[in-house]
Parts: structure tokens; sequence; C-alpha cells
């Protein structure tokens, strides 16, 4: 069968992407503004934390690309794709370095939200949890959710440095597909599923986080 646009993306997986981009320049923005705003950043993190959940189950239940058991990969292989050795993993989806980056921001994304959630500025705002644990407690955790803001920011620097590298030196776009959902080549047998019977499991499992989040962020004080 011929080469030709596949799709590779499925749309759930694309609206994820973009939303969490979104809500974390969201997040930035609204923490060094301050006043009013902080709470706009704490509702900026309930939703990065139900995308960051809505991620992970789709990591099992979602298009072939989007489940995580496309793109696991072992060090052989991560270091065979920084050599561009013959012998380095072809795939429409995420390369074994792309998966890093996939995983590394998910882990500290998810890791932000949640320690936002036990976070305090000693002024007027604290986190929903903050009322289940001690002060000194929070602080160190509010400590490490401002030192994480770093390593997402160079994360995210990495990521943009690395797309502009594929664009500049192999001519390959990798932020064309996450937009169309389309792959220029590949074998249309191997194609992801994207129709509305997926957007439906999709619409599913984001209300499903939403509504942990929502429990979470809502439980009653301690007695």
């Amino acid at each position: 069968m011929s080469a030709r646009a596949v799709r590779v993306w499925d749309l759930p997986t694309r609206l994820f992407h973009w939303t969490l981009v979104a809500l974390v320049i969201a997040s930035f923005v609204t923490i060094k503004v301050g006043g009013n705003w902080v709470q706009w950043h704490f509702y900026s993190g309930y939703a990065i934390l139900t995308l960051i959940l809505f991620r992970l189950v789709w990591g099992v239940v979602g298009g072939r690309y989007a489940r995580f058991g496309s793109f696991l990969f072992g060090p052989s292989a991560v270091l065979a794709t920084l050599r561009n050795a013959p012998g380095a993993p072809r795939t429409l989806g995420h390369n074994p370095l792309g998966a890093l980056s996939v995983f590394a921001l998910l882990i500290v994304t998810g890791l932000q939200a949640v320690g936002g959630l036990f976070a305090n500025d000693d002024i007027a705002s604290e986190g929903p949890l903050v009322k289940f644990i001690s002060k000194a407690l929070s602080d160190r955790l509010t400590s490490l959710h401002h030192l994480n803001e770093k390593v997402i920011l160079a994360l995210v620097l990495l990521h943009v440095a690395a797309i502009v590298y594929y664009l500049v030196r192999k001519r390959e776009n990798l932020v064309r597909p996450m937009l169309t959902g389309d792959k220029p080549e590949g074998d249309p047998a191997l194609a992801s599923r994207d129709d509305a019977g997926l957007w439906l499991r999709a619409a599913l499992v984001l209300a499903g986080s939403a509504g942990v989040v929502w429990y979470v962020v809502n439980l009653p004080s301690p007695a």
C-alpha cells in the first residue's frame, strides 16, 4: 500500500496538548500578576490537574499513538536516537526522545498541580488541602512548588528547542501534525482511530477526571 497522509494524533489528544499549553501559560501569568489573579491561578491549576488525570487514563484507552504502550522505549532506543543510528526506532508517533519529553512534562506538571493544592502565599491565599497538613509542611511544599516552576520552564524551553531543531536540521515539522492530526507519509493500515465513538470515550474520561478533582478540591475540613 502506498504511503500517504495518515491520522496519527486523535482529536482528544490534540485538544489535550494545546489546552495544557494554554493553561501552563495562564498559570505563569496569573501568579506573576498576583492580586485577585491568584484565584485564577488556582482555577488554572485545577484544570491542569484534570487534564493530567485525563491523559493518564487516555494513555491506556486513547487512540493508537496516544497510548503509553506505543512509546515506551528502553535506554538503548534512546541512545540510538541520540546518535541517529541506523537501528533507531522509526514510528509515526513519539520517537524515544519525544517519549522522554512527554513523560517528563506529565510528571512535572502533575506534581506542580498536586503541590499547589497544599501551597500557601503567607498572605491571603492557600490551596484547598492546606487544612489537612501543618503550616511547616505547607511551607516546604510551597518552596518545592516555586522550585518546580523553574523545572517546568526549563523543560518547556528544551521542548521548543527540540521542535526548532527538527524543523531546521531534519526538515520535520512536529507542530503541524499536532494541529491537523495527520503526518504526511505513513501506512494507512497503521492510522489511529479518530471518530465520534472515540470522542465520546474521551468526554467520559474528561468528565470523570473533572469529577475527581472537584471532589478533592471540595473535601470538608477535618472535624
